[in-house]
Formats: structure tokens, C-alpha cells, sequence
């Protein structure tokens, strides 16, 4: 296990310099590529009830997905961190969206005691879409280290009996070849990033 942690550790930092690396506007550019590959996503487009993250600066940018989300009438939930537990809460509009207090990572999420529907109590999820540090094409995920996702997949099937679809939102830059990955770790569905070749 010790030598899986060193393992991932330098492959964040590896990984963090590659995202630090990217301009603005290649952050934009790919950002946006990304955006529109996944709302013509057909698992996007039939999904109900969707969960997004609300994007850091280095992550892919789902400001354009949060809006289509509304745009079509879809359901969605954000997450909210405290300490090592993640919920996902219902958010009702953009005007919702602006009205949020900042964290310490400076990404909004509801407030602590702040009275919403959390997911897993009133139908679960259809598509929970995931950020992460690296990914291998085929699904494997390097996050933070903190677990937040691979616990709340989880909990999904516990819960609800049912694991929602995941797909995570990737920059080229954080493609891998290999990401080192123990048993706790959970394969993601599905990797959308620029260059990847879609089937036709």
C-alpha cells in the first residue's frame, strides 16, 4: 500500500504540472470542446437527474454544462464537502447558482445547514459527471486522495440499488497511460476528453 501511495503522489505532482502549464486559453478552448461532446452525449441527453461539479481552476469548466442542465429542464445536484462526507444537493437555477457562499477552495457549494434535497433521498441519480487529477482511456481515475467520489458511487448502489452512469471531463493534458489503482478505487463509465476519437 505504501508503495501505491508514493505511486499516486508523484503522479499528482506530475499532473499538476501539467495543468498549471496550460494557458487560459487552451483551458477554454478544450473546455468547450468538451461541453459539447457531452450534452450530445446520448446517456446526457436521456438523464433525468444529473450531478456536476463545480469546476476549480484547473478542471474542465462546466459552467456551460451547468446552464444546459437548466436550459432542458434537467434535475441537478452539486456537491457539498464537509469534513470527509460529499453530498449531492438539489440546485434549482443559475440565480441559485450566484446566490451560493465561496469555500476555502474558492468553488461554491451550499452552506452548511442549508435545508436541500439531497440526491440519494428523493430517486437517486441517472448520470454523475466526475472530476479528477489523471485518467486512463479506459476509466481509471486518480482524484485528490480524499475519496469524495468513489465513496458517494458507493453509497449510490447502497442507497438506491442502482450505480448511476459516471462519465469524467478531461483535459488531454490529463490522459495517462496507467493510473496506479487499489481496490477502493471505482472505474469510471465513460472518459470525455478533446482528442478522443468517437465511434460513429
Amino acid at each position: 500500500m505504501a508503495a501505491l501511495k508514493q505511486m499516486k503522489q508523484a503522479l499528482r505532482r506530475e499532473l499538476k504540472l501539467r495543468l498549471s502549464s496550460m494557458s487560459v486559453a487552451e483551458r477554454t478552448k478544450q473546455s468547450e470542446a468538451i461541453t459539447q461532446r457531452l450534452i450530445e452525449h446520448p446517456v446526457y441527453k436521456r438523464s433525468q437527474r444529473v450531478s456536476i461539479y463545480l469546476s476549480m481552476t484547473e478542471e474542465v469548466h462546466t459552467m456551460g454544462i451547468l446552464r444546459n442542465l437548466f436550459e432542458t429542464n434537467k434535475m441537478c445536484f452539486i456537491p457539498q464537502y464537509i469534513g470527509d462526507k460529499m453530498d449531492m444537493l438539489r440546485l434549482h437555477s443559475m440565480e441559485d447558482y450566484d446566490s451560493l457562499p465561496k469555500t476555502k477552495w474558492n468553488i461554491k457549494q451550499p452552506a452548511e445547514g442549508d435545508q436541500r434535497e439531497e440526491a440519494l433521498s428523493t430517486g437517486g441519480l441517472d448520470l454523475i459527471i466526475v472530476p479528477g487529477l489523471g485518467f486512463s482511456k479506459d476509466g481509471d481515475r486518480l482524484g485528490r486522495g480524499k475519496g469524495y467520489y468513489d465513496n458517494y458511487q458507493k453509497r449510490c448502489t447502497q442507497e438506491t440499488g442502482v450505480k448511476p452512469y459516471t462519465i469524467a471531463l478531461a483535459y488531454n493534458e490529463q490522459i495517462c497511460d496507467e493510473i496506479p489503482t487499489s481496490e477502493y478505487d471505482v472505474k469510471i463509465d465513460e472518459v470525455l476528453w478533446p482528442d478522443r476519437e468517437t465511434s460513429t
